[in-house]
């Protein structure tokens, strides 16, 4: 039998199908669970029916974060990207339909929608890095990026369902970027950015248990009745009253990849601001689960390797022998 590429990669489909059922034969791995958020994690609560868009909070975030101005038009007139980038981490997108005539309405109206990291509970960003530039604190449950220890791999980028973090592709010396809750800040006694700036209380800062309640009670109240509403942090004195709107009756990120730490109130369905249905379990416990089942007791890549040295040294053999 002549050695060709053909004969090696047909014995090393026959060697991984050996590993394959090596690997059948072991005592299966435990499936991992979601991971549970820190019992003193904060977040952000974002109310999209009491946003006015004014942005205060996309100029907040490039002053607290070193950040550049991004234009989407020729007339570099006014800072206005189109989504989150290696050049915006925090942005006010808007949702429009028909006559886009009624505010917080799925039909002839019009929404605006926070786009920034979500901070998750079980972040797949975390779980792919392969040399832990991507971090979550134990405490306070923020998704961190060090540039230092990251390699540029992306891998986090293809991992997030939610496709928050960017690489700055135009640079001779890219980094990563993504939002921090503005942990510096925090670490000075301040909030961060977005919720400070705020005018109307629409990015609201506070432990995640304070602000599921508060969207718990937002959601309970009638569409149309006088409801009171913080600025800056949840419990705040300084409040104003506008009637509530008419919610979807679902904080997103309660439930979605096992929870994240910024929740979302709307009156338009969430996939149509941008926001997709996603399930219960986070992706990072099935990865693992699965890397676990494979890499158990390193028996299925020991049975591989054995495969493929198996199909070599007998292509070998009878290559000499053909000679």
């Amino acid at each position: 039998m002549a050695f060709s590429r053909r004969n090696f990669l047909k014995g090393a489909a026959a060697g991984s199908a050996a590993a394959a059922c090596a690997a059948a034969t072991t005592t299966p791995a435990e499936a991992r669970e979601n991971l549970t958020m820190p019992p003193k994690a904060v977040g952000l609560l974002y109310d999209s029916t009491i946003c006015v868009g004014c942005k205060a909070c996309v100029v907040a975030c490039r002053d607290a974060n070193d950040t550049h101005p991004e234009f989407s038009t020729e007339e570099k007139l006014w800072d206005n990207p189109l989504d989150i980038s290696g050049k915006t981490i925090t942005v006010i997108k808007m949702y429009s339909e028909g006559t886009g005539q009624h505010k917080d309405q799925e039909k002839d109206g019009f929404a605006f929608m926070k786009r920034s990291c979500l901070h998750c509970v079980d972040p797949s960003c975390v779980s792919v890095c392969p040399v832990t530039a991507m971090t979550k604190d134990p405490v306070t449950g923020i998704v961190s990026h060090e540039p230092a220890d990251c390699i540029g791999c992306r891998y986090c980028i293809v991992a997030c369902p939610f496709a928050v973090p960017q690489f700055e592709f135009d640079k001779a010396f890219p980094k990563l970027l993504k939002c921090q809750l503005c942990k510096h800040r925090q670490a000075e006694g301040k909030i961060p950015a977005c919720a400070e700036v705020c005018p109307t209380g629409a990015t609201l800062f506070g432990p995640v248990t304070a602000l599921k309640e508060e969207a718990d009670r937002r959601l309970a109240v009638p569409a149309g009745k006088p409801n009171t509403f913080a600025r800056k942090t949840v419990g705040s004195p300084d409040v104003h009253e506008h009637p509530n709107a008419a919610y979807v009756q679902h904080a997103y990120g309660t439930t979605e990849m096992g929870g994240t730490q910024m929740l979302l109130l709307s009156g338009v369905p969430f996939e149509k601001m941008g926001y997709p249905k996603l399930r219960e379990r986070s992706y990072a416990s099935e990865a693992e689960t699965i890397q676990e089942g494979i890499y158990h007791d390193l028996i299925a890549p020991v049975a591989l390797f054995a495969g493929l040295l198996y199909v070599a040294r007998k292509n070998t053999k009878n290559h000499d022998e053909e000679e």
